[in-house]
Order: C-alpha cells, then sequence, then structure tokens
C-alpha cells in the first residue's frame, strides 16, 4: 500500500485506533473517517469528539458525519445494524470517490472473522459463509485481519495509547455480542490453540472454495446464456452434471434466494412456476430457469405520448404517412381520427384485454401471451399503447383491430417501434 492514499474507518475503539496508529507509523498518507449513528447519545458525540482529537493531536485529516439512524432504519424497514452498515459504507464511497482515496482501510480482526464464522453456521450457510471476512474486497482492505483482539490490546498497552469503550458492546441484545461476552470464552478456555486452529481451518475452507469458484466458473460457460437483462440457465445440460443441486446454489448464490430446495424443485416444475428473493425472480419457462431482477418501480409508471418522437422509456416515432404499408412487429398503421391525444404508455397489467388484428372478439394479454409462447420475463418488458384506455397497440407483438385503417380513413398515422 505504499504511495496509496488510504481512509481508514476510525471509530474510536481499540481496534480502529491501533490500526491507525501503525499506519501512521508506516509513514502512510491517511485520512479518519468517523459515523457518529445517534445511537447512544452524549457517548456517541463524546466518541466523535475524540476521533477529531486524535486526527488533530496526529496532524491527518479526519471526516466524520452524523446520521439519524434509527429514522433510516424505520424508513427502509431493516434492523438498525444493518441500517448502520448501509450509512456508513455509502458515505464511505462517496468519500472514496469525491477525494480520490484509493483504499478503505477497516480494523477487523481474527476474532471478528471466528464470530462471523459462528454467526453464518447458525444461519445456514455454503463455504462462501464460513470462509470468514476477505482481506480485500475491491477497494476494502482489512490488514488487521491475521491479529487476536488479545494481540492488539497488548500493542496498545505497551504503546500506551487511549481509545474509546463503546458501551453497547457489553449489551447481549445481539448475536455477535453473546457469541463475543459468553459462547467463544467458553471454547477458548477448553482450547489454549483455538484461534490458531481456526486459521488454519479458514485457509482449507479457501482452498475448497477458490477450487469450487473455478469449477462453477467452466460451468458456467456451459450451462448459462446472458442476454441485456437476464441469465438463463439450461435445464437438460445442468441435469447431466452430477451434483446438480450444488451447482444451482453456487451459480445462484448471491441473488437473495434462501429455500434452495425449492429452487432445485423449479427444474421440474412447470413451465411459469417461480420464486422471488427481494431483489430477484427466478422462472421456469420451458428448457430454462430464467434469472431477472425485480424493477417494480418501473412497472407502475405511465408515460403521456403526442404525435411526435419519443425516446423514453422506448423508442416510438409517430409521424403522418400519405398511404398505408405493410404492417410489421415493430411498424403499425393506424386510423389518426379513431385516436385521443395525447396517448398512453404503460405496461401490462392482470385483466387487460384487446381485440387482436384480424378478430372480431376480444382476447385477455395473458391468454395472448401463452398462444404466442412468449415467456414470463418478455411479457415484463412489453409495452402498450392505449388512447382512452383502449390498448392500440401490444407493442413489438399485435395492433388491435379496431384502429386499423379502412377505406374511410381520412388521416393515416404511421407509428414505429425500435430497440
Amino acid at each position: 500500500m505504499k504511495g496509496k492514499k488510504l481512509l481508514i474507518a476510525c471509530s474510536g475503539g481499540l481496534d480502529s485506533v491501533v490500526l491507525t496508529h501503525l499506519m501512521k507509523n508506516l509513514n502512510s498518507e491517511i485520512a479518519l473517517a468517523h459515523c457518529n449513528f445517534s445511537l447512544r447519545g452524549k457517548e456517541s458525540d463524546g466518541d466523535e469528539m475524540f476521533v477529531i482529537g486524535l486526527a488533530k493531536n496526529m496532524q491527518i485529516p479526519v471526516f466524520a458525519e452524523t446520521f439519524d439512524t434509527k429514522k433510516y432504519a424505520k424508513e427502509h424497514k431493516i434492523s438498525t445494524q444493518m441500517a448502520a452498515r448501509d450509512l456508513r459504507y455509502a458515505w464511505f464511497d462517496e468519500i472514496l470517490k469525491d477525494f480520490k482515496f484509493d483504499y478503505l482501510l477497516t480494523a477487523h480482526h481474527l476474532d471478528d472473522t471466528l464470530e462471523t464464522f459462528f454467526i453464518n453456521l447458525s444461519r445456514g450457510t455454503g463455504l462462501t459463509g464460513l470462509a470468514g471476512i476477505p482481506k480485500k474486497n475491491n477497494k476494502i482492505i482489512r490488514p488487521l485481519l491475521n491479529f487476536s483482539r488479545e494481540e492488539i490490546l497488548k500493542y496498545a498497552e505497551e504503546n500506551n495509547l487511549k481509545w474509546r469503550e463503546d458501551s453497547s458492546n457489553l449489551k447481549t441484545d445481539y448475536l455477535r455480542n453473546k457469541l463475543r461476552l459468553e459462547v467463544l470464552p467458553q471454547f477458548k478456555e477448553t482450547n489454549e490453540t483455538l484461534l490458531k486452529n481456526f486459521q488454519k481451518t479458514q485457509r482449507n475452507i479457501q482452498a475448497s472454495q477458490n477450487l469450487i469458484e473455478d469449477y462453477t466458473a467452466l460451468v458456467y460457460n456451459l450451462v448459462v446464456s446472458e442476454a441485456v437483462d437476464s441469465y438463463k440457465i439450461n435445464i437438460p445440460k445442468i441435469k447431466e452434471l452430477p451434483h446438480t443441486d450444488a451447482l444451482l446454489y453456487e451459480l445462484l448464490n448471491g441473488f437473495g434466494f434462501t429455500e434452495w430446495e425449492d429452487v432445485s424443485n423449479l427444474l421440474d416444475a412447470q413451465t411459469g412456476k417461480q420464486l422471488f428473493s427481494k431483489t430477484h425472480r427466478l422462472i421456469k419457462n420451458r428448457e430454462e430457469l430464467v434469472l431477472t431482477e425485480i424493477d417494480l418501480e418501473k412497472r407502475n409508471d405511465e408515460f403521456l405520448v403526442s404525435e411526435e418522437e419519443i425516446t423514453s422509456p422506448i423508442n416510438l416515432k409517430i409521424e403522418p404517412s400519405k398511404y398505408i404499408g405493410e404492417t410489421e412487429k415493430n411498424l403499425i398503421y393506424v386510423a389518426s381520427e379513431k385516436l385521443n391525444f395525447p396517448l398512453k404508455l404503460r405496461k401490462w397489467k392482470r385483466g387487460d384485454s384487446f381485440q387482436p388484428f384480424g378478430m372480431k372478439g376480444k382476447k385477455k394479454l395473458s391468454k395472448f401471451f401463452k398462444d404466442e409462447k412468449i415467456p414470463l420475463n418478455e411479457k415484463e418488458k412489453i409495452w402498450l399503447l392505449l388512447s382512452d384506455e383502449k390498448i392500440v397497440w401490444v407493442i413489438g407483438h399485435r395492433m388491435d383491430d379496431r384502429f386499423k385503417v379502412t377505406e374511410n380513413t381520412k388521416r393515416i398515422l404511421k407509428i414505429t417501434f425500435w430497440n
């Protein structure tokens, strides 16, 4: 890290104070970043003042920010811990970009990794969760991961360092604190070499994880195809490979799915069956599993369209035409007098129906999509062009017969759609 500009996440506690002194002694170009989460009243403010004072004494820059963590947690319906994590890393990222720091340094150590191991073990996880906290993750570096809390404390005492104690660390309300204060001390009492043995275990797990990642990369190229906004897993091909369930886990882990038995069952489910995580959807479509990102906001958007060219949310052009040409999927001709401007653009909804061109009766869009064999993830992308809430065009697929050009049409409009 020589010659790099480093930002240190400093709470004012033992670990981050030791990290700050170590990096200063190495003559690194450093600055401190402190988050005041407003969770402990005067104690939180005291931590902030301590870090500012520490930076002043060491003659290094400092950034300090105060957050209304509880309000953020309530608004986003997440735990206070998750809110604090989201807030601090978003802010750290801003500082890295705005002030051109090369890396963010955090003071996680070996005991933190052991605690994380047990937390993930208790919740159910794969090898990735058991492999512990990575020493480097993109722009985040954790230089103290090979050192125990005891070694860090010894260094601080030998160098007469001062730090702040967080009173919330003494409460056993949180799982991590309970492990730190009650469970792991008993493990250490029964096995003096616990941390050293744990380091060996971590190295073995990481080696196994690296092997799995290499194999998964090879499998990925065999069974997965990528589209602009989706991934498709070829079911027959992945079924031919050994340990199919484990492969599915490795391919889909990270997209928020937790019920892995349901994911596995999707391989033999009927077309249209789907599973959801908070961020993604997995759909069975004939011989494929299709993974797409959930985008609920866009599904509710509506846009007004006048007689002109638009480029958002889609590319659409409406222009007069002296004649009627051949209708195509991306091109239709309509009778202008049957339209009432402005027109409306929106995504399709359950219950929508129209009169497909060439037919006399109405048809539910859901039935039309089924007959056209349009997969579920493709349906979500389809836009409708409407006049007075009547569907003029299922864009890119079929126009409505009620708006067709006839011998009595006085003015023809040409409507073009392109990707």
